[in-house]
C-alpha cells in the first residue's frame, strides 16, 4: 500500500497537480511535509516553470517593463 501511495503522489505531481492539493488528497495536515517528502518526484518542475514563462513572454502578455498589456 505504501508503494501505491507514492505512485499516486508521483503521478499527480508529474501531471502538474499542486502540492496543496496532493497534501489534501494524502491526508497530510501540512503541505510542507508533502513537499519535503515528495519534492524528489518533481524533476520536471523547473522545466515546466521555464515553459510557462516562455509562453507568457512569447505571446507578448507582458511588456518589457513587466506590466501586463491587457
Amino acid at each position: 500500500m505504501h508503494a501505491l501511495r507514492h505512485f499516486y503522489a508521483s503521478a499527480l505531481l508529474s501531471a502538474g497537480e499542486s502540492i496543496k492539493a496532493v497534501s489534501e488528497y494524502l491526508g497530510h495536515h501540512d503541505p510542507g511535509f508533502t513537499l519535503r517528502t515528495y519534492t524528489n518526484l518533481m524533476p520536471e518542475s523547473e522545466a515546466r516553470t521555464r515553459r510557462a514563462v516562455d509562453a507568457i513572454l512569447g505571446r507578448g502578455l507582458i511588456d518589457v517593463h513587466g506590466l501586463g498589456t491587457a
